[in-house]
């Protein structure tokens, strides 16, 4: 496909006549196998940065992400338009990681997204070195530095992967980084002479404003009647998402709620009756939105103060994408700022409290020391801190510095559908269903119902069709899917639907447990910092919003947006100011040629509201500039 232009890839796969700013230079870039440091904000098209150049050189592209949500979005998409793409996740089991792979090296696949915990299992690297790799796509390239909000550990070994592969070029890419993480994600990677491109961070159409209120419910409901349109309300909790969404909808707000927390099926026909327009509103944790592609978003409001202003910046991004006019409201009340630095304060537990709980989750899944490396477990929160005796909310944290230090990975709202693929061939398949005649109507209606392709690749599948088109009940075809399973003749994964554990290493023993204590101070110390720069957005009242927001990325911006909240009202007391410049001119002008009463001089001033003569009036009689005479006429001082 090398002959073709970039910009026919882009047509033919994407339908666009052109390129966004930026993207063709990085295509380009990236084409003459140089590695590429790419910035580009939130809904600035990153993805086309990297599917363009990838599908014009043979090969398979790994992209290396740990969002899975965003590897389920743009396998689907990918798909779709008839490009092979397939991913390897948490919740696979080894034998389907196993035919993905075969997949990659035997099949015609042109992308394969995976996590980075799974580039340096034996497995991967084995099959790895059989690919013809085309390219190698670090995305959300913020991960690599511990001076970023999302520091995750195994993304320090991509450089060490990449050592595997060393004629292969890199593209890191990212929406949010300040200088400084620009600067570890080229260290930290081992980039060489890494092409920089950055798309500026201001975004033309996009309102920002910060609200200091006493009801944060009654400035929702005059926000969303005065911006009508598609909205996203984000909120801290899972409760409050069902809190807020049960008083808009008492005020006639067209609304649904949506968590992490949420069964699979709920959360997709939520998110679809929203993305579809049937559904106005959605009250959300920040579970919601990533990797969801909608362009009319109007407006998006904070009910709760984000934790960075990097998280704040991708979700306040998710609105406008269209182009068209758009907001993002902050609302918070007078000590929220403060209570964010406290939380973020408590969020860091005591190293014996982390230890205790690595420790419970080892005799949780029952692992000796020296095993479960690479392993997926489905995990309840709730159950454990049960059994264990462990308080939720530290409890919580303590995994998350566990997922930081590179001991386990924990995806929070992960969903994997039942996956099916014959493990024999159709002759082998005929003698099977010759000699056991009562799976003979099954197996055919499976083959009806998804065709050929199950033979040697692994489909995603639903037990309800099939149970409908051959007339069963779901129970009997997951039974009769499990005792093929169990006979080898199929490979069945079971629908998975609650946050799973990974080990990445081997279990450890809790007295040689490998954590870097002056690191997790380190990041104490840097999310305390970034929660005071939420703390000081938000009390920043001299400063354009936008300017505000670039100088914390490392972007310079002489010219204010004229858009936020500081922009709107200093362009309004400028006018007001232009305005009573005119009027005060007049009133004396009038006033000179005679004394006149209030009635007499508001009278005279033809084309002005009264009320604003009187304002003007006022203003004047305290800066002495009139005075009233002995009869209770205005006249000049």
């Amino acid at each position: 496909m090398r002959h073709l232009s970039v910009n026919l890839v882009l047509k033919q796969y994407w339908g666009y006549d052109h390129f966004r700013p930026q993207q063709k230079e990085i295509v380009e870039a990236v084409l003459k196998g140089g590695d590429v440091l790419a910035l580009l904000p939130t809904g600035g098209g990153k993805s086309v940065c990297f599917q363009v150049p990838a599908l014009m050189v043979e090969g398979v592209c790994l992209v290396i992400t740990p969002l899975i949500a965003l590897m389920k979005d743009q396998v689907h998409q990918l798909t779709n338009k008839g490009i092979k793409a397939t991913s390897i996740h948490a919740g696979m089991s080894k034998r389907e990681i196993d035919i993905t792979l075969d997949n990659c090296v035997y099949g015609s696949y042109r992308f394969l997204y995976i996590s980075p915990e799974r580039l340096h299992t034996d497995l991967f690297q084995a099959r790895v070195l059989k690919m013809q790799v085309s390219l190698i796509v670090v995305d959300e390239a913020h991960c690599v530095s511990q001076w970023g909000y999302d520091f995750r550990p195994l993304y320090l070994k991509i450089a060490e992967f990449r050592e595997l592969l060393p004629d292969k070029n890199i593209i890191a890419l990212t929406a949010t980084a300040t200088t400084e993480v620009q600067e570890d994600i080229v260290d930290k990677l081992a980039l060489k002479n890494a092409q920089k491109f950055q798309v500026s961070f201001a975004r033309a159409n996009l309102s920002y404003s910060v609200r200091e209120v006493e009801d944060k419910y009654a400035k929702l409901l005059e926000i969303l009647s005065a911006v009508r349109g598609t909205a996203i309300i984000y909120v801290r909790t899972r409760k409050a998402t069902k809190e807020v969404s049960d008083f808009l909808r008492k005020n006639g707000v067209s609304v649904d709620y949506y968590h992490g927390g949420l069964a699979h099926q709920l959360r997709s026909s939520k998110q679809d009756q929203w993305i579809k327009g049937a559904t106005r509103v959605v009250v959300a944790t920040n579970a919601f939105g990533m990797g969801i592609d909608k362009p009319d978003v109007r407006v998006v409001v904070h009910m709760d103060l984000p934790e960075t202003l990097e998280a704040y910046y991708q979700e306040a991004g998710r609105a406008g994408r269209d182009g068209n006019k758009a907001y993002a409201v902050i609302l918070h009340y007078p000590n929220d700022g403060n209570d964010l630095i406290k939380r973020v304060e408590q969020s860091h537990p005591p190293i014996e409290l982390i230890k205790r709980v690595y420790q419970s989750l080892a005799n949780y899944y029952k692992l000796a020391v020296g095993s479960g490396e690479g392993v997926s477990f489905d995990f309840t929160l709730n159950e454990f801190c049960e059994i264990y005796g462990l308080d939720s909310l530290p409890t919580y944290q303590s995994i998350k510095k566990l997922a930081e230090q590179g001991l386990i990975q924990m995806n929070e709202s992960f969903y994997s559908p039942s996956r099916l693929m014959f493990l024999v061939d159709n002759t082998a398949l005929y003698e099977y269903m010759i000699a056991n005649a009562q799976y003979e109507p099954f197996i055919k209606g499976v083959l009806r119902a998804y065709g050929g392709e199950l033979v040697g690749d692994y489909l995603n599948i639903s037990e309800q069709k099939i149970a409908q088109n051959i007339q069963i009940t779901l129970e009997e075809v997951k039974k009769k899917l499990h005792a093929l399973h169990e006979q080898q003749i199929v490979a069945y994964e079971s629908a998975k639907d609650s946050p799973q554990v990974i080990f990445t290493l081997p279990r450890q023993h809790e007295n040689n447990l490998p954590i870097d204590q002056p690191f997790l101070k380190s990041r104490k110390k840097l999310a305390a910092s970034k929660a005071t720069a939420v703390n000081s957005y938000i009390k920043h009242h001299e400063q354009c919003r936008t300017q505000l927001l670039l100088e914390y990325f490392g972007e310079k911006k002489e010219e204010r947006c004229g858009v936020c909240d500081f922009c709107i009202e200093d362009k309004r007391s400028h006018q007001q100011d232009e305005q009573f410049v005119k009027i005060r001119s007049a009133i004396l002008n009038e006033l000179v040629q005679a004394p006149m009463d209030v009635d007499q001089l508001t009278s005279s001033l033809v084309g002005v509201k009264p009320s604003v003569t009187i304002e003007a009036i006022r203003a004047m009689l305290d800066f002495e500039e009139i005075k009233y005479d002995d009869v209770g006429r205005l006249t000049v001082g």
